[in-house]
This record gives C-alpha cells, sequence and structure tokens, in this order.
C-alpha cells in the first residue's frame, strides 16, 4: 500500500522571516504536518484491517480520521509551496510578472484584488476555532471562489482546488502573534508565492472539466 510521506520544506526554516519565525516553521512542518501524515497512514492501516476482519463498527470515525488527518497533509503541502521569501513574495499579481491570467480571474471573480484580499483576509481571520482561509478554483462555473475551511475540510464546495491557502490555526502563529490572528493574515500576504498559486490555477483549469463528463 503506498504512504503518505511529509514533503520537504522548499526554504529554510528562516526564509519567511520577519513574517513567520524560523521556530514556528520547524515546529509547523516537522512536528504538526509531520503528525497529519502519520495520522493518515495509520488510519489506512486500521481500515485495512478492518475490511479483512470485516470488522465495521468503527467505520465512521475512521472515515472521518481519514478525512481529517488527509486534508490536514493536502492542505499544509500547499501551504508551504504558497509562500516566499519577503524579497521575493507578496504585492499583488500583475502581468508582467507572467502571472496575468490569474489576475484576470480574480478581477473577474471578485471585482478587483482589493475586494478579493478582504474576503479571504476576513475568511481566515474570522474561523470559528481551527481552520483555514482559502482561494479555490471551481470547476463547474470556472470561477475563483473563497472557502472558509473549518477543522480541515469542513465547508466547503466539493469539486473545488484549494490554491492559495491561509493557515489560521493556532499552531500557526501564536508563538509569534500571540492570540493576534487578524495580524498574522495581513502579515501574509508579504509572502505569497503568487508563480505558484498562478501555476496551481492554470493546472486546476486544465483538469476542471473532468467532474463535467459528458455522456
Amino acid at each position: 500500500m503506498a504512504l503518505y510521506t511529509l514533503p520537504e520544506l522548499p526554504y529554510d526554516y528562516s526564509a519567511l522571516a520577519p513574517v513567520i519565525s524560523p521556530e514556528i516553521i520547524e515546529l509547523h512542518h516537522d512536528k504538526h504536518h509531520a503528525a497529519y501524515v502519520k495520522g493518515a497512514n495509520d488510519t489506512l492501516e486500521q481500515l485495512a484491517e478492518a475490511r479483512e476482519k470485516e470488522s465495521w463498527g468503527s467505520i465512521n470515525g475512521l472515515e472521518k480520521n481519514l478525512a481529517f488527518h488527509l486534508s490536514g497533509h493536502i492542505l499544509h503541502s500547499i501551504y508551504w509551496q504558497n509562500m516566499t521569501g519577503p524579497k521575493d513574495g507578496g504585492g499583488e499579481p500583475l502581468a508582467q510578472d507572467g502571472v496575468g491570467d490569474l489576475a484576470d480571474a480574480i478581477t473577474e471573480s471578485f471585482g478587483s484584488f482589493a475586494g478579493f484580499k478582504a474576503q479571504l483576509t476576513k475568511a481566515a481571520a474570522t474561523t470559528q476555532g481551527s481552520g483555514w482561509g482559502v482561494l479555490a478554483y471551481e470547476p463547474l462555473s470556472g470561477r475563483l471562489i473563497v472557502e472558509q475551511v473549518y477543522d480541515h475540510q469542513g465547508n466547503v464546495g466539493q469539486g473545488a482546488t484549494p490554491i492559495l491557502v491561509f493557515d489560521a490555526w493556532e499552531h500557526a502563529f501564536y508563538l509569534q502573534y500571540k492570540n493576534q490572528k487578524v495580524d498574522f493574515i495581513e502579515a501574509m500576504w508579504a509572502v505569497v508565492n503568487w508563480q505558484d498559486v498562478a501555476k496551481r490555477h492554470a493546472a486546476a483549469k486544465e483538469r476542471g472539466d473532468s467532474l463535467l463528463l459528458k455522456p
């Protein structure tokens, strides 16, 4: 059976400072993300055992655990790639930077970049408890939408592909920003890797029609 593995960071622990401290990056990646990878693999093993024994008493809990850990692994894997050092990241996606399609899609879907930024900021900052703010490509309409993810998978449109994610769990910021989640989300905009987001947007558009198979 194929197992999930923890991806390596695309930069060193200090690359996102001062927006995110090296201590947070190390703890977040090496401990928290690693725990989701282990959780997904452990749950797959437990499901395999349940199938072998035809013992289904714990199926609801196992399926919930798999969704929680696997979605945590997926979202964090995107999260690390979505960011780059403050010297190279942030700002607004512009056509001259090679991300014109993404910039146009944001304007078409949200009216303006400022409107999009405000909506994603508020969605991430106002998650109740643990969650994420997510920019996703919705394949039925071909538009971009903002989703407010509770824990790791709730309150999302089925089939939408996340292309930019803001982690709003306390482990992502508390050591540095204390209880000021809004300050952390605002600071995050300075390290967004728009090249990565644009690549994800293009890839999502290419495979979007797979949900609309014609008879």
